[in-house]
């Protein structure tokens, strides 16, 4: 056995030598196992859940933003106001959005507007549900009871009013006009220009009719009205002109002189409503309105000055 290793080792050893090489001395170089620190790549930012709506971000009352949302026939006016406002302080923005007068309580009441209008006087279960309300009367609007332009009737009696919408007086011939059937034109629930109609044309016990074709702004009324032959409506007074006329009620036009004077029968605030008193810019834009140069524009507007 130790001759037959010995004989293994020389043949090995003449193997070697034959190649003309010989045995490594030193190990080859180890790969490095651990990353330079400055050349690892970034973890990746986490994407946003495409299903998650974004966090509301309330506008804060002492900013330069103020949010008005409600009454549609308070809405051109008050753009008109913020519109002259803004140029004059060109850091503030006014947004200013409808919705009718009960959705503009409601908003202001729950402060997802800092400013609600409504074109009616406040309800009192509204002051219940929202007792620091405070309501700024920034003009006075008159209704104007309408009609297509060729219906030949010139006016009416407040009584005649409320039974052509209540549907019991359904043909002009009853009042003096030709033998047509009458179309009546409507705003919507929830209107504050329905809401002033329905207290002091309609009564409690009075309701107008379903048949009415009913609309979800004045101006919507207006174009339904101006289209529809034999047809009759009511309407803010900031909303008249030359496609439609307005009769008279009880024998007093629709004027603001007569409505300032206390003879035309259907007049109601234009209000904007703050949950408690406001400050900052809302109460600077509010002051503003009811100074001279706010005045100014409610008159310029066709509606009636308060101060």
């Amino acid at each position: 056995m130790r001759r037959i290793g010995l004989a293994v080792l020389v043949l090995v050893a003449m193997l070697v030598t034959a190649c003309g090489g010989s045995a490594p001395t030193t190990a080859p170089t180890a790969a490095p196992t651990q990353a330079v620190a400055d050349t690892k790549a970034p973890e990746p930012t986490k994407a946003a859940d495409p299903t998650q709506a974004p966090e509301a971000t309330a506008v804060p009352a002492d900013g330069n933003h103020i949010s008005v949302a409600g009454s549609t026939t308070v809405q051109p006016l008050a753009e008109k106001l913020a519109e002259q406002f803004v140029a004059a302080h060109p850091d503030v923005k006014i947004d200013v959005a409808g919705g009718g007068s009960s959705a503009g309580v409601k908003a202001a009441g729950d402060g997802t507007a800092q400013i609600g209008a409504a074109s009616r006087e406040v309800k009192a279960e509204e002051l219940t549900t929202y007792p620091d309300m405070v309501i700024f009367e920034i003009a006075r609007d008159g209704i104007a009871v309408v009609v297509h332009p060729e219906v030949p009737v010139d006016g009416l009696t407040k009584e005649q009013v409320q039974l052509i919408f209540a549907g019991q007086i359904t043909n002009w011939s009853e009042v003096g006009g030709a033998d047509q059937p009458i179309t009546v034109v409507s705003r919507e629930e929830g209107s504050g220009t329905r809401g002033a109609f329905e207290e002091m044309v309609m009564g409690k016990d009075v309701k107008i009719t379903d048949k009415a074709i009913f609309q979800d702004s004045n101006g919507k009324v207006r174009t339904t009205l101006a289209s529809t032959p034999n047809s009759i409506a009511y309407l803010s007074f900031g909303y008249l002109d030359d496609s439609i006329v307005a009769v008279t009620v009880d024998d007093v036009a629709a004027t603001e002189a007569n409505a300032l004077n206390g003879t035309y029968p259907i007049v109601r605030p234009l209000n904007m409503v703050t949950k408690g008193e406001p400050t900052g810019v809302v109460k600077a834009w509010l002051d503003w309105i009811l100074g001279a140069e706010g005045q100014a524009i409610v008159k310029d507007q066709g509606y009636i000055a308060v101060k």
